[in-house]
């Protein structure tokens, strides 16, 4: 209830985007390898930019 009007912070928001990216990732690793590679890829660039805001 506190945390209703609570605002999401960058590193949230990347980490979201990253999971995303990763389940997308995961689900593609079995039919497209080439797209599979291509979400992981951007999958650990935001990763990156996670470490470089903590």
């Amino acid at each position: 209830m506190f945390g209703l009007f609570k605002k999401t912070s960058e590193a949230e928001k990347l980490q979201k985007q990253y999971e995303k990216l990763m389940a997308e990732w995961h689900k593609l690793s079995t039919t497209n390898r080439a797209e599979s590679d291509k979400k992981y890829t951007e999958a650990q660039l935001i990763a990156d930019k996670i470490d470089k805001l903590k």
